[in-house]
């Protein structure tokens, strides 16, 4: 298991990936922190993207890196991406997993057709379905 300092952990809560900003759920709550150690003033984090295309990673990176980097006693902060595990969504925290979950689990919704109806606004007229 890899290594996580609860320093740093602590300090990545309120950065957020923005595709779930809004949501209010931290790059932690993704689970997208593989690694993150603090050694003589060099601190190292290494993430787990939820996709290889995501448009937003290079501000993720930078967001994290500046965060970790302000910690004090931290003279040098080294952000990278592991490509070795892929990011599923037993990452996810509990929090997170309901802030973003759309649908309830199927045995929540006895019609899943009434229940999706009921909670999506109606297409424009005209549009094609």
């Amino acid at each position: 298991m890899p290594e996580i300092d609860d320093t740093v952990l602590d300090a990545l809560r309120d950065v957020y990936d923005p595709c779930c900003a809004e949501k209010g759920v931290s790059v932690v709550d993704m689970g997208l922190v593989r690694s993150a150690t603090v050694h003589d003033g060099a601190a190292r984090v290494e993430l787990i993207l939820t996709t290889g295309w995501c448009p937003f990673a290079a501000r993720v990176l930078d967001d994290v890196r500046t965060r970790v980097g302000a910690l004090p006693g931290v003279a040098d902060a080294e952000v990278t991406v592991s490509w070795d595990e892929a990011w599923t969504t037993d990452r996810l925290s509990d929090s997170a997993r309901q802030k973003l979950q759309f649908l309830p689990p199927p045995v929540a919704a006895g019609d899943r057709d009434a229940y999706v109806a009921a909670h999506l606004p109606s297409p424009p007229k005209g549009a094609s379905t």
